[in-house]
């Protein structure tokens, strides 16, 4: 079986090939990432990132399939991949001396079985003057980033605390990833069918 990328992301390619875990082929999956009406971030985590891994999966039925979704949160508000300069201003404004959640949705497919797992991951922002916003959205760092930042950039400046895994806030729990794909048939045992 080969092992497929289901994504888009060279952030997750860069983070794989860290642990030696180098795809064969990286397929993006195009997928609607729309919130549904009450869906929490830890499910939206997961359904994108199983779908993605489904979508794949049905032009690669014999191979294994990783996929993977970012969401950042902050309360129940789910801060997307900002549209343009504005809204990264504000969701910056919004995550400005606060914590937020970074939710890292992951699934792995095969032939006969699919693993689903989420890793959360809390981060505190400093308080943020208007200089420094206006320098990091000049570089345009946010750009095609859920919640308008990048940790391993120059957002770092921000980060006055981080809880969890700091692989999941650039885009994949190696971690996790490893564990999924190191189990029988390259899932975790306690997969869900």
């Amino acid at each position: 079986m080969a092992f497929i990328l289901a994504s888009a992301s060279s952030r997750r390619l860069d983070l794989l090939t860290q642990i030696g875990r180098i795809p064969d082929a990286v397929v993006p999956a195009d997928v609607d990432e729309t919130l549904q009406c009450d869906e929490a971030p830890q499910k939206l985590a997961e359904r994108l990132a199983l779908a993605k891994a489904n979508v794949v999966a049905e032009k690669h039925p014999n191979d294994i399939v990783l996929a993977a979704d970012t969401v950042v949160a902050c309360g129940r508000r789910v801060l997307a991949k900002p549209a343009d300069v504005r809204e990264a201003r504000l969701h910056l404004a919004l995550l400005s001396g606060r914590r937020h959640r970074v939710y890292g949705g992951l699934a792995v497919i095969n032939q006969r079985r699919r693993a689903v797992r989420t890793v959360l991951t809390t981060v505190t922002f400093k308080r943020l003057s208007d200089e420094e916003m206006r320098a990091y959205l000049e570089v345009g760092e946010w750009q095609g980033k859920a919640g308008g930042y990048a940790i391993q950039g120059r957002a770092a400046t921000f980060v006055k605390r981080i809880n969890g895994s700091y692989s999941n806030v650039v885009g994949l729990c190696l971690s996790t990833t490893e564990i999924m794909l190191s189990g029988p048939l390259g899932l975790a045992a306690s997969a869900t069918d």
